[in-house]
């Protein structure tokens, strides 16, 4: 392995014992982003070097132990349903132990109706083994039948839980994981391990009792000729153990390249528009080929290991078996040996060669099996914020807008706790993943945003804006400090209440393959897990009365869902939509322009009426006349609420009753919007980008500021001259307005 790869037991270059998912933060590895061999962007590194991967011990039975230990792991996924499970598996080894019955059969028939010339017990014989053979085919049928549904309800509880997790795990977790390889691991590896339960468990255990029981068979008819046959299980012994400890290798690193593969295309599909707009396909190509070629040397390594395996397997046997023919007929011609007995040796003898055969199959299957439950549990052993653990009103399952939970209205303590606004009080965020020593994103935010004041968020590219709204709702959490909404603490807040009381737009608006109705709706009880209708995956029906049907949406929701595209300025578009509001948008909301998509997000974040709103420049994409038409319909959402707003531009400042300016990871200076005209230098720059105010008039108040490029300046229109100061709140401290 190459340095700072994770080994397949979990280790770093070969030398730890941390197992796989005992990793630091959920990663493999505790390397952000990476898993086994990749690099933080999705590639992976030759692992040629690393021959310490798996352990050092060959043949004493390390790497066995890793494949047991890991396989065990499954076991509260297959708990359910062990009595059909292993029901399944006394079956198979009772179909198997049948066909063992037939060599028997053979020698009675040899040295009795044929010895005997008596042609109806030779009809008798063949009558029997025509039994047998239909009553161990109905056996394994029966086997299959009993353990076909179980093991698929273990793989969908499997994807169910990979996928709750996934939901309720930071922010920040997802930050450091590449996409394909959390998809890899919630499909490609789950079908495996659905392919090893129903398959490589069940004969795992009918070869070793079928070796058993022929051994026995083979020693009790002629014990001389059976330790030739016998003879090649020695070597084998040490020849899988071998095999095992470099397939489980070429394996793990196999399963991580398919991530890796899975991120780029994954990408590609995304970001066609701009591979295609730039003309970097022959790249991508070459990437994409790059990376399929590399899975393919290294499938092809795991082939000529199991070519190899499978060949030494079935040449040894059938080398045995040669020279005990050989010595049996000598033994039949000196009169030692009855030719029913040599039948019957030589037909145990071959009835056991195809669970020796599959001996090698079945190791792969398990490696691979092992490998992919580490990988399963990389990430459901990656940790949870306290607080989710605590919530226990959490449906499991939920997908992107949940759909069992109840609308978290406020409770009767918040309902009679003062309205203090929003306030951050000390704030400071670092990175989880951040270097050593690196300076924190923030460092001391105090603001105080007041009750139903809207709060300008203003600061240059970088400054952390973005950065100090996710941390409202919680999608990272404070590294020290606090924030508190109303005077309640929200890391003392469980999630669903928090999310609840606020809504987010962000800059760079994400849609859901769902109906416009079931997108702008998720806001609709203020939270992923709020009350609004679920938000599914691909659709593929449209029957009626069906979630995507606002026919089918309750006259509350249709209510809100109206007001909130007539707040956004959406309902023009979406009317004009074939299906109008029921009209699937698509994967991303990519058949939807770059307006479209973020009007609809801020539908989406007004829909619920929260008492808090976080907007991160949620009208960057909009054009003058679109944006004049939103800003006034906002206008009258604003006045209910408590709004923290991201603005770079001029006219959504204009939107707020005062303005935060975050520079060098604190808030350097609050104010009106004239306020800060007049007294913050690098305001000014922000609003112009030149040092002239928005209105091309020098600052009196500044002898720097002079009038240079007033064409460039913003000049104010007459639906923001009435602007001129904050909006009176009740109940607010006299000194507090000003």
């Amino acid at each position: 392995m190459t340095n700072g790869a994770s080994t397949t037991d979990g280790t770093r270059d070969g030398t730890g014992d941390q197992d796989a998912d005992e990793s630091v933060d959920g990663t493999p590895g505790g390397t952000a982003g990476t898993t086994d061999g990749t690099t933080s962007g999705g590639r992976t590194e030759d692992p040629s070097g690393g021959d310490g991967a798996v352990g050092t011990v060959v043949g004493g039975g390390t790497e066995s132990r890793r494949v047991v230990r890991s396989l065990l792991r499954l076991w509260p996924y297959v708990r359910p349903v062990r009595v059909r499970f292993f029901t399944s598996a006394v079956i198979a080894v009772l179909a198997s132990c049948t066909g063992l019955v037939m060599p028997l059969v053979l020698k009675w028939i040899v040295d009795g109706p044929v010895a005997d010339g008596d042609a109806a017990g030779v009809w008798a014989g063949g009558g029997l083994l025509l039994g047998v053979g239909v009553l161990e085919a109905g056996l394994f049928a029966l086997r299959r039948w009993l353990s076909a549904r179980p093991l698929a309800a273990v793989e969908a509880a499997m994807r169910a839980d990979a996928y709750r997790h996934l939901q309720r795990l930071p922010v920040s977790f997802h930050d450091r994981w590449p996409s394909g390889q959390l998809l890899s691991r919630a499909t490609t590896d789950l079908e495996l391990l659905r392919r090893f339960l129903s398959f490589g468990v069940t004969f795992l255990l009918v070869n070793a009792v079928t070796v058993v029981v022929g051994c026995v068979i083979l020693l009790s008819q002629r014990w001389t000729l059976a330790l030739v046959v016998l003879c090649p299980f020695i070597p084998l012994v040490w020849l899988c153990a071998l095999f095992e400890h470099r397939y489980s290798r070429a394996a793990r690193r196999a399963q991580d390249q398919i991530g890796d593969l899975t991120t780029l295309v994954e990408e590609s599909v995304l970001g066609i528009r701009v591979i295609k707009g730039f003309g970097r396909h022959r790249s991508q190509a070459r990437a994409f080929r790059a990376l399929s070629e590399r899975l393919l040397e290294t499938e092809l390594a795991k082939a000529r290991l199991l070519a190899r395996i499978w060949a030494v397997i079935m040449m040894l046997p059938e080398i045995a078996i040669g020279a005990a023919l050989v010595l049996g007929t000598f033994q039949v011609a000196e009169g030692g040996l009855s030719a029913g007995t040599l039948v019957a040796f030589l037909s145990t003898a071959l009835a056991l060669r195809w669970p020796v055969e599959t001996t090698g199959y079945l190791l792969a299957l398990s490696n691979e099996a092992a490998t992919a439950t580490d990988r399963y549990f990389e990430v459901l052993g990656a940790p949870l914020p306290a607080d989710v653990l605590r919530a226990a009103d959490e449906e499991p399952g939920d997908g992107p807008s949940g759909s069992g939970a109840s609308d978290h209205g406020p409770s009767d303590r918040e309902a009679s706790s003062p309205r203090s606004g929003l306030r951050f009080s000390g704030v400071v965020f670092r990175h989880p993943d951040a270097p050593e020593g690196a300076p924190p994103v923030l460092d001391g935010v105090d603001l105080h945003v007041r009750s139903g004041e809207t709060m300008a968020l203003v600061g240059a590219t970088g400054s952390g804006k973005t950065t100090l709204t996710a941390l409202v709702p919680r999608l990272y959490e404070v590294t020290a400090g606090r924030i508190t909404l109303d005077g309640q603490d929200v890391a003392a807040l469980p999630v669903a209440a928090l999310r609840a009381r606020v809504a987010v737009a962000f800059e760079e608006p994400t849609l859901f393959s769902a109906s416009v109705a079931e997108n702008v709706l998720m806001g609709v009880g203020g939270s992923p897990d709020g009350a609004s209708p679920a938000v599914p995956g691909p659709r593929t029906d449209t029957a009626s009365g069906d979630a995507a049907d606002p026919a089918g949406t309750a006259p509350r929701d249709l209510e809100l869902l109206d007001r909130a595209l007539r707040v956004s300025q959406a309902d023009g578009f979406v009317t004009a939509l074939p299906q109008g509001p029921a009209t699937q948008v698509g994967e991303q909301g990519l058949s939807l322009s770059g307006g479209q998509r973020q009007r609809l997000a801020l539908a989406r974040a007004v829909a619920g009426r929260p008492p808090f709103l976080v907007l991160d420049d949620p009208l960057s994409a909009l054009d003058v006349h679109t944006e004049a038409a939103v800003e006034a319909a906002l206008r009258e959402v604003l006045a209910s609420t408590t709004a923290l707003v991201v603005a770079h531009r001029p006219s959504t400042v204009l939107l707020a009753d005062r303005v935060a300016l975050l520079s060098g990871g604190r808030i350097a200076a609050v104010g009106t919007h004239h306020q800060l005209l007049r007294s913050s230098g690098e305001y000014r720059r922000l609003m112009s980008g030149d040092g002239t105010p928005p209105d091309g008039r020098p600052d009196p108040t500044d002898p720097t500021d002079h009038p240079v490029h007033t064409d460039r300046a913003v000049r104010p229109t007459a639906r923001t001259a009435a602007r001129t100061g904050p909006r009176r709140h009740v109940n607010e401290p006299e000194e507090e307005r000003s």
